[in-house]
């Protein structure tokens, strides 16, 4: 079998991250908002952060290359996406990545951290939990942030449609008008195209047969941890004492949480 290079671990995530951004509008916009909110937000030029649903480096790499003294513990259970980050970023300075499943208890023991860390980074990824396996997740993570750490999370997080049904309209509208101002002749490639060409790279023949093992094949678009309400409640919960919006497009938002103590 051949070894995936890190020439073609970039390409394949330089296509990844395509397909994000056209999928995702202000996605980079996005991804500014919450590393600044870690420099602004942790008081320190060296802030600790993990990156929960890693996938392939992409926020991790943008961190660091805002924050260089940062340490940046990457987690992830995906192989095909751990095999592309450890491939393509493997080497890089201030990087660590480590496989554990965010579903189950316990995956704070894989991190290996020699102190509470001063900041928490997800993005478009703690949607794919079931609402126990979030709440469970947000309650881990107070035990592994320090007092006033932050837990920033960029996702789609809609409002309940039975509570406030204009609002959710209007948030699912603008998203999609923007899509077609931005891309009025359709997107090049999609995340399940992308998916399907991945498949087909023998040096990631291994990883994805591990993927296809692994992977929750559950609709998770009809989960409550798509919604806003969902999340702030859990945080809520777990004793974070702050949650709240910081940047919005929509339903395109960074969530904010504190932890107390």
């Amino acid at each position: 079998m051949p070894e995936l290079d890190r020439d073609a671990a970039r390409e394949w995530i330089r296509r990844w991250d395509l397909q994000q951004e056209e999928s995702l509008p202000d996605r980079e916009e996005r991804f500014t908002a919450l590393i600044d909110a870690v420099e602004a937000g942790t008081g320190r030029p060296d802030p600790l952060v993990i990156d929960l649903g890693c996938g392939p480096g992409s926020l991790s790499i943008r961190l660091l290359d805002r924050i260089p003294a940062a340490t940046v513990v990457a987690v992830d259970a995906d192989p095909v996406m751990l095999a592309l980050a450890r491939a393509a970023h493997g080497d890089r300075a201030g990087l660590r990545f480590v496989s554990a499943d965010l579903r189950h208890p316990g995956w704070s023991g894989e991190l290996s951290l020699d102190r509470p860390a001063d900041a928490a980074v997800s993005t478009t990824a703690l949607h794919w939990l079931d609402p126990q396996a979030l709440s469970a997740l947000y309650a881990e993570l107070t035990g592994v942030l320090r007092p006033g750490g932050l837990l920033l999370n960029g996702d789609h997080l809609r409002v309940d449609d039975a509570a406030s049904p204009v609002l959710a309209r209007l948030d699912e509208a603008l998203l999609r008008r923007e899509d077609e101002r931005r891309f009025p002749n359709g997107h090049a490639e999609n995340w399940s195209g992308w998916w399907d060409a991945i498949a087909a790279e023998p040096a990631l023949a291994g990883p994805v047969a591990e993927r296809e093992a692994w992977r929750d094949h559950a609709d998770h678009h009809g989960w409550a941890t798509r919604l806003l309400a969902t999340h702030i409640d859990a945080l809520r919960a777990a004793g974070f004492a702050e949650a709240g919006t910081l940047w919005q497009r929509g339903e395109n938002r960074l969530l904010c949480a504190v932890r107390g103590g």
